[in-house]
């Protein structure tokens, strides 16, 4: 039976099976499953199936959700369903869907259920709902994670292959973690946040819990888009999947900085999990994150716990004993901060954001733990400010500093628990993580969430670019991990391949020239070499804006590759060379800068 988003797909398209089928099977296994905290409620199956056949009955399979069925956080609108944050004295019932949830239903996908939370998005625990805490599916006795606990166990459980959480400290990261599955938490403004019980306004965004790398990332380009009547939303353009980039910068933090509150086996997975990275091609950089830790104090020290106050106040005022108590003690601290306050951690805010920007010009990627341990229920429930804030160690700081992330599964402890790292990088390169996160996931070799069942092998990508794209090859400081890498990037660029030119090629190192560049050029046959290159894809304008800026003596050309293809790229003219070095023997740019002294 098909357990991603990816096969349940190929089965519908493929007449295997049928979107009313699947819908069918998530109520079954719903039932079977036997939890009822992972659910505040479910559609009426008869309504969903129905809704499922109708699908089925447009001939619409080429619908990028094609008939996946979707539970969804409830502190997210779905028309028609009451919305409760997990307080009944809130409820009420939605007229509209949110604007991810209206995607989600363009896109193909069958809305199954309403799913549980730590009350008003506010935990990272999973513990504080009227209606339960979802079980644990690796350990009844540890905490599911939250603070879209039900979202995550839901997929986890394989009762639906795809579910929405919310995400402002970590509650779409956190669970993932604690279940063996993937969470996205794309860049602010990514998603429409309409529809949403607000958390935190400025901070908020919605996450995706799938099995895989390529799921969730398929439901993220099915949601992303601007939204005028979201005054949070933001244009920003989503690059799709590419090759694992090469030459990858990894950042860590520095020895001293590692805070596992003692759990030996977080640690080991974690430096495990390092090495495998490592194993992969990355080349790790030890960074100062001290800046980040200062960072996550603000998110619930600081004045942005007031936004959650905000949310809560007319319940507060007029019934504040139906609110969870330990919920209401941190909605109340959000009544404190003045406006001086504010200021002053917004001014604190700017400085730390500079620092951001200088870790991340030695970096690609930063990879931290999700978790830095997992706690019992018993030890939440009997210290719940202090352990849930240990939770938020990796993980408040991301949103304040405007990154997205992707958390991963990493490995099995000892003790049968899942333990997750999290890839990070600024906001906007959200392709970037996935596509280094779906190679590292698969090469894990770790099961589907709690099914017990193998990674399907990795979705070949095609070396092509897509409609409306421009294959462009570069041999020098454009190269993944050089220094003027960055301009592909901030074009929207994505790496499609690494190979060769064919072997009628020669590569000068250019002098003078900041950064040092090198220059390709085309020799008789039998007189070159086969240079490494990269390919990327740029849409139509930004080849247009990257081209324009090509200084003189290089120019763009026609370049052979060593299967006989042929694509634009970097050559330089003939009196470039003059004076230059040819470093043809080294085979390509990165091997000649490795070998000599900088």
């Amino acid at each position: 039976m098909p357990e991603t988003v990816a096969d349940i797909l190929d089965a519908h398209r493929a007449g295997r099976a049928t979107p009313e089928e699947m819908v069918e099977r998530s109520y079954a296994r719903i039932r079977a499953h036997a939890d009822p905290a992972i659910f505040i409620a479910l559609r009426e199956e008869a309504q969903a199936r129905a809704e499922a056949r109708a699908l089925a009955e447009s001939g619409r399979r080429e619908l990028p959700l094609y008939g996946i069925p979707v539970a969804v956080k409830d502190n997210i609108d779905v028309a028609g369903m009451a919305t409760t944050a997990a307080c009944p004295a809130f409820s009420y019932r939605a007229s509209t869907d949110a604007g991810s949830v209206a995607r989600l239903r363009q896109a193909g996908a069958i809305i199954i259920g309403k799913t549980n939370l730590d009350q008003f998005a506010t935990g990272l625990v999973g513990v504080r709902s009227p209606y339960g805490t979802p079980r644990n599916l690796f350990d009844p006795k540890l905490i599911p994670g939250g603070s879209s606990s039900g979202s995550a166990v839901a997929v986890a459980a394989g009762l639906v292959p795809l579910a929405l959480g919310t995400d402002t400290a970590g509650s779409g990261r956190v669970p993932a973690a604690f279940n063996n599955i993937v969470g996205l938490k794309p860049s602010l403004g990514l998603i429409s946040t309409t529809g949403i019980v607000p958390a935190c306004r400025t901070l908020d965004c919605v996450s995706v819990f799938a099995l895989t790398v390529d799921d969730a990332f398929a439901a993220l380009r099915a949601m992303a888009g601007p939204d005028p009547t979201d005054p949070f939303s933001q244009a920003r353009p989503l690059a799709d999947i590419g090759a694992m980039p090469q030459a990858l910068r990894l950042g860590v933090p520095l020895a001293g900085q590692r805070i596992f509150f003692g759990d030996r086996s977080a640690a080991a997975a974690y430096e495990a999990a390092v090495a495998r990275m490592v194993a992969l091609g990355a080349t790790v950089v030890e960074i100062d994150i001290e800046a980040f830790y200062e960072t996550a104090r603000l998110l619930y020290e600081g004045p942005w716990v007031a936004e959650r106050y905000i949310t809560a106040r007319s319940l507060i005022a007029s019934a504040h004993e139906s609110m969870h108590p330990v919920t209401r003690g941190i909605v109340l601290e959000g009544a404190r901060p003045t406006a001086v306050d504010a200021f002053a951690a917004f001014y604190r805010l700017k400085d730390l954001q500079r620092v951001r920007e200088h870790v991340f010009r030695s970096i690609d990627v930063l990879m931290l733990p999700t978790a830095p341990t997992v706690y019992t229920v018993e030890q939440v429930l009997a210290n719940p400010i202090e352990l849930n804030g240990r939770l938020g160690t990796y993980t408040n700081f991301v949103n304040l500093l405007d990154l997205c992330g992707l958390a991963l599964p990493a490995a099995m402890r000892p003790d049968g628990a899942p333990s997750g790292v999290t890839l990070l990088a600024p906001a906007g390169h959200d392709a970037m993580l996935a596509s280094i996160g779906r190679v590292f996931h698969a090469d894990t070799g770790l099961p589907l969430g709690a099914l017990g069942k193998p990674q399907p092998p990795l979705a070949p990508l095609s070396p092509t670019p897509k409609n409306g794209e421009i294959a462009i090859a570069v041999v020098g400081a454009h190269l993944s991990g050089m220094p003027l890498n960055g301009e592909l990037k901030a074009l929207g660029g994505r790496l499609l391949e690494a190979t060769t030119t064919s072997d009628d090629y020669r590569l000068y190192a250019l002098p003078k020239t900041t950064p040092p560049k090198p220059g390709l050029i085309r020799v008789a046959q039998g007189q070159g070499a086969a240079i490494v290159l990269e390919i990327w894809a740029l849409s139509a304008e930004g080849f247009g804006r990257f081209v324009a800026a090509v200084p003189p003596p290089m120019s763009i050309g026609t370049i052979g590759l060593a299967d006989g293809r042929a694509v634009q790229g970097f050559l330089v003219e003939a009196q470039g060379i003059a004076g230059a070095r040819d470093i043809s023997s080294f085979g390509g740019w990165r091997a000649f800068m490795g070998a000599v002294p900088q």
